[in-house]
């Protein structure tokens, strides 16, 4: 598969699985893996799993805009996402 299909995929994947179960995205995550969230760093699938459960909304849905990919180094791909996500029936504006 070329990293196009690929990066489209694991997009829908993440966020699919981010807006039903935010648990189950630990298999996404290595130890090595960091998280940034509002400046603060954790590491580790669990740190970040627990993280994402903590969060303070429950019902969230990600609309994808745009996946756009390009090849890094050591056989990686980097990502950049544009989505609308939405809280309940509230659609959040990120600027």
């Amino acid at each position: 598969m070329d990293p196009e299909t690929v990066s489209k995929a694991f997009v829908e994947h993440y966020y699919t699985t981010f807006d039903a179960n935010r648990a189950n995205l630990g298999s996404l995550y290595q130890e090595s893996s960091m998280l940034t969230f509002e400046g603060q760093q954790i590491q580790g699938s669990q740190n970040i799993v627990a993280k994402l459960n903590s969060l303070s909304f429950q019902q969230c849905k990600h609309t994808i805009t745009t996946v756009d990919c390009q090849p890094s180094g050591h056989a990686g791909v980097c990502l950049g996402v544009l989505l609308m996500p939405a809280l309940g029936d509230v659609m959040v504006l990120l600027l």
